[in-house]
């Protein structure tokens, strides 16, 4: 299911936010700093926390962010190899383009493999009660 701004979700499945806690940009921490200030922190501001969010909680998705997929070598190599196949292939000599066919036959089951991966997807989504989950899988929701 494809997100977008706006849309009502609920979580599909229980989730447990689990580490520690930091707070947000704006928020006064103490008299002798501010939270974005690195000359003032103190190892006493963290905080370790737990927090259960029942499936089926409501929110309003607030963004929807798109990642693009990780290259590997082998991927960014087969690029590189096919468009220098592609540009170059009929003026080479015919053994120099074998190989170079060979090279790139080695690698088109990465760049299968590659081509095949779904688009990565993240949310910020502010839940009904107050909670707000920031990069969080658009696959945790589902339509409300």
């Amino acid at each position: 299911m494809a997100l977008h701004d706006g849309q009502r979700v609920k979580l599909a499945a229980d989730v447990r936010l689990a580490g520690s806690l930091t707070l947000a940009g704006d928020s006064p921490r103490s008299s002798t700093g501010s939270a974005d200030s690195p000359d003032s922190f103190d190892p006493a501001d963290v905080v370790a926390g737990s927090l259960s969010l029942a499936a089926g909680t409501e929110g309003t998705v607030e963004r929807v962010d798109e990642h693009p997929k990780r290259e590997s070598h082998e991927v960014r190599e087969y690029l590189r190899l096919k468009s220098l196949l592609d540009d170059f292939g009929p003026q080479m000599p015919p053994g120099s383009r074998r190989q170079l066919e060979d090279q790139v036959g080695s690698l088109e089951a990465d760049w299968h493999a590659h081509q095949s991966q779904r688009l990565r997807v993240t949310v910020r989504v502010r839940l009904d009660n107050g909670f707000v989950l920031d990069e969080a899988r658009e696959d945790l929701f589902t339509d409300a």
